[in-house]
């Protein structure tokens, strides 16, 4: 396979000259941004907003700055992600969009509006088939995400407790999944109820269309005989009794996510951004962040996502580690960072497996600009 290009350009500028915005913008117009035709198409722009108390995630305006250039372009863009599958302040639509705001991502500081993907709680998905899929048949993904004509990542890069790193790939495949898309991918389980949490609601049982739930002594339980697995009782629980099981074989969550990633791209135009600043161990999906493990790095663009990952991998392993950072702490041992910080991962895996099944390719030609 032909080497993708992926550009890059760092993150220096001079008094009086050109700001990060305006690299950035310049970086989408070298990369080749514009060659999509964005006249009077939907596109979705998929963002991660940050838990509250994380301050690592993309400021606000970095995500202005793709939407000017998608308006520019006569496009109808919108910022989206969809609600998380852990209880946290974005696990339904109201949350996510109170979180979002709190981050800075209004509509006046962003230049569009915030669509949750799943809808109001999580359950608003589409089942999107995964050409060349090893380990899933339909991925579920976010329908406001689907019903776009055009698909843009823009993600903030980092590490990673689960896949090693948090890139293109997790940002699109994990972030566009429903609650139900993220338990497929989390596990290969089906959910159980924390008997202590229950209310005798039956919310579970009037969503279930397989009669799953039961209850006993005024509480729920799921039969998993009957159990197929989708997660909408956990997406209505209003006590967040229903809970997934996150217990699987090594390695199958980043290739199920490589598989996600490329059931949301397939078949419509599709780019992406990457910044690599603010190099948190962990995912934005945490509370809170710990210090940098390596120098702000510089930001990256291409229309092959698994070559950008490739590319901002390599470029953060080529750092010298910061001290006071987690990095730091563990020393070098492995000669990968993210292996460092997290020694039970393997981040190839999932740019493995999307090279296998046509995603994209991992061979790539950097050009700075």
């Amino acid at each position: 396979m032909e080497k993708a290009k992926v550009y890059f350009t760092d993150m220096r500028v001079r008094p009086n000259g050109r700001n990060l915005l305006d690299k950035l913008a310049a970086l989408l117009e070298q990369a080749g941004m514009g060659k999509i035709d964005f006249n009077g198409r939907f596109t979705a722009i998929k963002i991660h907003f940050g838990e509250p108390g994380n301050l690592s995630f993309l400021r606000p305006n970095f995500a202005r700055a793709v939407v000017d250039e998608v308006k520019k372009r006569g496009g109808k863009p919108f910022l989206t992600d969809c609600n998380t599958l852990y209880v946290g302040r974005r696990k339904d639509a109201l949350e996510h969009l109170e979180s979002a705001y709190q981050n800075g991502f209004s509509p006046y500081a962003t230049g569009c509006h915030i669509i949750i993907g799943d809808g109001l709680k999580g359950t608003d998905d589409v089942a999107v088939p995964v050409p060349n899929g090893e380990l899933v048949r339909e991925a579920k993904i976010g329908r406001a995400v689907m019903d776009a004509d055009i698909f843009l990542s823009l993600t903030h890069f980092k590490g990673h407790e689960m896949t090693g790193f948090g890139g293109a790939l997790k940002n699109i495949g994990m972030g566009c999944g429903s609650r139900a898309g993220k338990m497929e991918q989390h596990c290969d389980g089906k959910p159980s109820v924390n008997r202590e949490k229950c209310i005798g609601c039956r919310a579970c049982a009037r969503i279930c269309a397989h009669g799953a739930p039961s209850f006993h002594d005024g509480k729920a339980t799921i039969d998993h005989a009957k159990c197929v697995g989708c997660g909408r009782c956990i997406g209505v629980c209003p006590r967040d009794a229903v809970e997934p099981p996150m217990e699987q074989q090594a390695g199958l969550l980043d290739r199920k996510m490589a598989e996600y990633a490329l059931a949301v791209v397939h078949g419509r135009p599709h780019f992406h951004i990457s910044i690599v600043m603010d190099v948190s161990p962990y995912c934005d999906c945490h509370p809170e962040n710990d210090a940098p493990i390596v120098p702000n790095v510089g930001m990256f663009a291409s229309f092959d996502p698994v070559a950008l990952d490739q590319a901002c991998a390599d470029a953060v392993n080529r750092q010298t580690p910061l001290c006071n950072s987690l990095l730091g702490d563990h020393g070098d041992s492995h000669h990968d960072h993210f292996k460092n910080v997290s020694p039970t991962t393997n981040w190839e895996l999932q740019l493995e497996h999307a090279e296998k099944i046509g995603l994209g390719t991992r061979a790539y030609e950097l050009i700075e600009i």
